[in-house]
């Protein structure tokens, strides 16, 4: 099964890829994918737009809707994670709750925005962390009645540690705060059934485990919240009838899509299909579980030889990142490249990323020639 998957992805003819948390390797069907989207703006110009190019997007929002057991018209989509944050900040009232909770592990973008708001009078509570994670009792201190809204991320990527949603979701719902979560990180080998984990919005990609490239990005938003947040940060594709150019109000869409801004963009729509279709017929739990196992494969290979490693004892907590830290790891990560060993750098050390495409030998071999830089650096 696992070698049918490998083979779909010509990068390993000549790559040992091992950075999938940075992005997805690229597919025999997404590369067609996008090759057909250029054929038809070759042959058809703009009147592909009408004829395949938006139906091509309603046919990805059903796949998100799959991927993450939602309905259709929860789904939103954007270029990047940003834009949708943006898009929810924009749209809430902070004049009784003026605090956003987020993490100190949180990636920086979801923080940002918040920080934006401060001119709105919104202050920004960031839970401790132990340099792992999340310490019990954290967001119990962090969470109060002046809290808007929760927005953490589901995977630290600095360190692989994997949040306990469903627990967030119920403090959040026991304080009366919006539970957002940016799962980019996670979406793809960690199981998101949104319903059941109590979350209100929820971000992701197909830049990484989801397999769809760069310029796409999926929200969530629960049905409950449609007609209560009006973005203030929008474009003509939230209105329920975008080609009828009326300005002279601004009737927003009864769904998701109310908080989409300006043109989607098909040239990302037709890849990022491409890779959801591959996750949902592997499905996520087999996925999930092959590169777990990869995961603690590797953390074995690298104690082997001597590495320390950095990822979560708890197997509850753990993803599909490993962090071995590292006293130049911008300078073994570049030397790694230079052999043909993908992986990337973090302030916390060299970060590994295996997926289900991966196998045993690619971490030997990775570990292996680590072994050799770290041994000529002295």
């Amino acid at each position: 099964m696992w070698e049918e998957f490998r083979s779909r992805f010509p990068i390993f003819e000549t790559t040992t890829y091992l950075n999938t948390c940075s992005l997805g390797a690229l597919s025999r069907t997404g590369r067609e994918a996008s090759e057909h989207f250029l054929d038809l703006w070759q042959r058809m110009g703009a009147s592909a737009w009408y004829e395949l190019w938006l139906g091509e997007i309603e046919v990805l929002r059903e796949r998100v809707a799959s991927l993450l057991g939602c309905g259709k018209h929860e789904v939103a989509l954007f270029p990047n994670v940003s834009a949708g944050v943006a898009a929810v900040a924009s749209a809430l009232d902070y004049s009784e709750r003026d605090r956003v909770a987020a993490a100190e592990l949180d990636f920086p973008t979801v923080i940002y925005q918040w920080h934006a708001r401060s001119r709105d009078g919104v202050e920004v509570d960031l839970a401790p962390c132990d340099g792992m994670g999340t310490p019990e009792g954290a967001w119990e201190r962090t969470i109060g009645e002046r809290t808007a809204v929760v927005a953490t991320g589901h995977v630290f990527f600095t360190t692989g540690w994997a949040q306990d949603l469903e627990h967030i979701g119920t403090l959040c719902r026991e304080a009366g705060a919006l539970f957002m979560v940016d799962a980019y990180q996670s979406a793809g080998i960690l199981p998101l059934p949104v319903k059941e984990l109590g979350i209100d919005i929820l971000l992701t990609g197909g830049l990484k485990w989801l397999l769809g490239g760069p310029g796409i990005a999926y929200m969530y938003v629960r049905e409950g919240l449609h007609d209560r947040l009006d973005p203030r940060c929008t474009g003509w594709f939230a209105v329920k009838e975008p080609f009828v150019f009326d300005t002279s109000s601004r009737d927003l869409r009864e769904d998701a899509r109310r908080f989409e801004g300006g043109t989607p963009a098909p040239a990302a729509v037709y890849p990022a299909r491409a890779g959801l279709d591959l996750v949902l017929q592997y499905g996520v739990e087999e996925l999930g579980s092959r590169t777990l196992e990869l995961v603690r494969y590797l953390a074995m290979r690298a104690g082997e030889e001597g590495m320390e490693v950095r990822m979560p004892e708890d197997p509850s907590r753990q993803s599909g990142i490993v962090i071995l830290p590292d006293e130049d790891p911008r300078a073994s990560v570049g030397e790694l490249a230079r052999q043909g060993f993908i992986v990337d750098a973090r302030p916390t050390g060299v970060r590994i990323s295996p997926y289900a495409y991966n196998t045993r030998q690619d971490i030997d071999l990775f570990v292996e020639k680590l072994a050799v830089i770290r041994e000529k650096r002295g």
